[in-house]
């Protein structure tokens, strides 16, 4: 960019460097951010300089707001976080959310091309992140997730372009998992995952996500000067495609819908893309278009103003919109499902995510025969639980993980030749869902161990309910087996988590 210097200098010399060259803004565009501290801001707000930086740590970046009054003192503008997170990546989600009701889920996945050679500093960061706990929000509220698992299959396409599939990725910890949540109405789960080209690659990171949280190894950071001189030995093998895809998930009216964009960078233009908030971010400073005080640099750009960046390099990339299947309930019971009570529907509304908060009594097996195999399903001890449910949907299926007191189980829900199915890992279950104004049942027509059919006289006994009452859904589902009596009897209530 015309008038910027580089500079060379050595952090514990910074203030001194400074006083000696009195620039007008500094740009750190070193790294790891995981790894350092704010040293380098504090002494901009000192010298009564600007900073930015491209970090994308989730600590460093949302950290830089305890500098905020100090840098509003001093009459200067500290941006963290000018790269694809969160600077670009808030800009499309803010352009994704307009006109939006409510927004449910944020899903971001970026893949880089093999061709892309990573630093020493991003090499690092890659590394320290994996297998290590971070908050995730998701279900209404903060749980743990950890690095480089929960891989996804991802794919990115253009209108009219040549797509990439099968990328593998997997959770990484940034910026936007702290700062999405609470800047979009509704409160939306969010999750971002990230992945080299190479599927083995991804494949040996997520076994050594599990050492590292199992406590088997620490870190994976040491092992970083070892990745460039590896990943020489693989560079001839992939391509220099390199691709980011943001998903929105929410309402507009009564429509759920879902809005993508995604972009992808050829010719191993992929590399460039954190860089490339640097530029307008500067010219707003400079233009005094953003007034001074310390913060991330989510909401300091707008989508239009990567157009003459993309439109200087081999970057295409295309918004889509979408329709959201219906929810699962509604698809088996059809018109029925209009018709049940509001608070037993909103329960069921579910697109993408959603949680649930109540309370729940639990009474126990009848034997101890039955309270063996209530504990190897996973079932809650017996007695008086806060009970909260996250909803997670997927392509029209939907998962629900039960946590009673800090003892889930898990079970997933989808349809199948008019039925709602349900499985608890190798055991399938077919029910009908009788209805009325009332509420509804679940009446179990088969089940089935694997592919093989069971009798129906050896099933489970349960006549599950759900109903509304007193301006809550209710529900009681009962479980027992023939000749061996109650696994577990839970009742009790659920309200959908607050949004606001």
């Amino acid at each position: 960019m015309p008038g910027l210097t580089p500079l060379a200098l050595d952090r514990s010399h910074i203030a001194s460097a400074l006083d000696e060259h009195e620039p007008d803004i500094v740009v750190d565009a070193s790294g790891p951010f995981q790894a350092m501290d704010h040293t380098i801001p504090t002494a901009c707000i000192a010298a009564g300089v600007h900073y930015v930086d491209i970090a994308d740590s989730r600590d460093f970046v949302c950290g830089i707001r305890t500098l905020d009054e100090a840098a509003k003192a001093a009459g200067v503008v500290l941006l963290s976080g000018a790269s694809s997170v969160p600077a670009l990546s808030g800009a499309v989600v803010r352009h994704l959310a307009r006109g939006m009701d409510k927004v449910r889920a944020i899903e971001i996945a970026i893949s880089a091309s093999n061709q892309a050679t990573a630093g020493p500093a991003v090499s690092a960061a890659i590394l320290g992140q994996v297998g290590q706990p971070m908050r995730i929000w998701r279900g209404q509220r903060w749980t743990t997730a950890y690095g480089w698992q929960e891989r996804h299959l991802a794919r990115f396409q253009c209108a009219g372009g040549i797509a990439i599939a099968r990328r593998q990725v997997a959770l990484v910890d940034v910026p936007d998992l702290e700062l999405l949540p609470e800047r979009l109405v509704g409160h939306p789960a969010v999750s971002f995952r990230a992945g080299t080209e190479l599927g083995f690659q991804n494949r040996m990171l997520w076994l050594a996500s599990w050492l590292v949280r199992a406590k088997i190894l620490a870190s994976l950071a040491p092992f970083a000067r070892l990745q460039r001189p590896l990943q020489s030995l693989t560079r001839s093998l992939g391509s220099d495609r390199s691709a980011m895809i943001v998903r929105l998930f929410g309402d507009v009216g009564s429509q759920r819908i879902e809005r993508r964009w995604t972009l992808i960078a050829d010719q191993g233009d992929g590399p460039e893309i954190p860089t490339l908030s640097v530029e307008p971010i500067i010219a707003h400073i400079l233009s005094r278009q953003e007034a001074a005080g310390a913060r991330d640099a989510g909401e300091a750009l707008a989508l239009g103003n990567y157009a003459d960046a993309f439109g200087r390099l081999a970057i295409d990339h295309a918004m889509e919109e979408r329709p959201a299947p219906p929810p699962l309930y509604e698809r088996v019971m059809g018109d029925r499902f209009a018709r049940l009570p509001p608070e037993v529907r909103a329960i069921h509304d579910i697109s993408r995510d959603g949680g649930a908060m109540g309370e729940a009594l639990v009474t126990g097996a009848a034997n101890p025969v039955a309270a063996c195999i209530a504990r190897m399903v996973g079932f809650p001890k017996p007695g008086h639980h806060r009970l909260h449910v996250h909803f997670q949907e997927t392509d029209g299926s939907e998962t629900w993980t039960r946590d009673f007191s800090g003892r889930s189980f898990r079970s997933q829900l989808s349809q199948r030749s008019g039925w709602l199915v349900e499985r608890f890992g190798p055991l399938r279950f077919d029910f009908d869902l009788p209805s009325d104004d009332l509420g509804l049942s679940m009446v179990m027509r088969r089940w089935w161990l694997g592919p093989l059919p069971l009798p129906k006289w050896l099933a489970p006994r349960s006549n599950a309910r759900e109903w509304a009452e007193g301006g809550r859904f209710h529900f009681d589902v009962p479980i027992a087996l023939p000749l061996i009596g109650q696994l577990i009897h839970y009742r009790g209530w659920l309200e959908p988590a607050p949004t606001q």
